[in-house]
């Protein structure tokens, strides 16, 4: 078995902060400044449409690739493997987003969707699957597609969020989380872990025990928006028209 894709990933973990992790986050940072740097090009109509159906494709094909990775080492299960973490769904809604331009998606995800890829790209939590396995060039192409599709929204279409964007994606937010927690009872999952801790060592083991790190996690996700929208207030960089849909 070819050990760069095997299910129980390398010999060595992955490690925080090493070259291959920070020229991710490089790459990453070049590709935003090249988005920005020709936006006047990709908002004419066929650069615009040719980009954003790329960068739909790559989120789809890298969550086609995650599923059928699993169902080909036999590790696939209902309880586990659906995109329902806060960034699968992320992925899945920029899909959509890309391909209508939707300022209501785009509420939610500048927002909650942006925060969870950037914190899962700084700090992401990879076990085994260390450079050069297959799972570590998915993560971070699907979470950096997610940011780019991001700031393409703002650099390019002049999307904004607003104060009532936060609200509205703090309570788009807490809906989903009601209907994926009444899900994990269902089926036996812990998606978005609202029913219990990950088993590995991560931030929630600092929120005290289930349900409380779960209001903790509320007021972190407030934190997180509020520092997200806090540069378009601060700028008070907003488009002329800024709901469109």
């Amino acid at each position: 078995m070819n050990p760069y894709f095997s299910i129980h990933g390398l010999d060595h973990p992955f490690h925080l902060f090493n070259w291959q992790h920070n020229l991710a986050m490089f790459l990453l940072l070049v590709a935003v400044l090249i988005v920005y740097t020709l936006r006047q090009k990709l908002r004419e109509p066929l650069p615009n449409r040719w980009f954003r159906y790329v960068i739909a494709a790559v989120l789809a094909l890298s969550e086609i690739a995650l599923e059928s990775w699993q169902a080909a080492q036999g590790d696939w299960s209902i309880d586990f493997s659906l995109p329902l973490q806060l960034c699968s769904i992320s992925l899945l809604l920029s899909i959509v987003m890309m391909l209508n331009k939707s300022y209501r998606l785009f509420e939610f995800l500048s927002l909650a969707g942006l925060g969870g890829a950037l914190q899962a790209i700084i700090t992401p939590d990879l076990g085994n699957y260390a450079f050069p396995h297959f799972r570590t060039f998915e993560f971070f192409i699907g979470h950096g597609a997610i940011v780019l599709a991001c700031f393409f929204m703002v650099f390019v279409e002049g999307y904004r969020p607003t104060l009532g964007s936060v609200w509205r994606s703090l309570a788009a937010l807490n809906v989903l989380a009601v209907l994926i927690y009444g899900l994990d009872l269902l089926i036996g999952g812990n998606y978005m872990f609202l029913v219990h801790k990950p088993s590995n060592a991560s931030i929630l083991d600092l929120m005290g025990p289930w349900p409380w790190y779960i209001l903790s996690l509320e007021g972190l996700a407030l934190a997180m928006h509020l520092l997200l929208f806090a540069p378009f207030f601060l700028l008070k960089s907003y488009s002329k028209n800024p709901s469109r849909y």
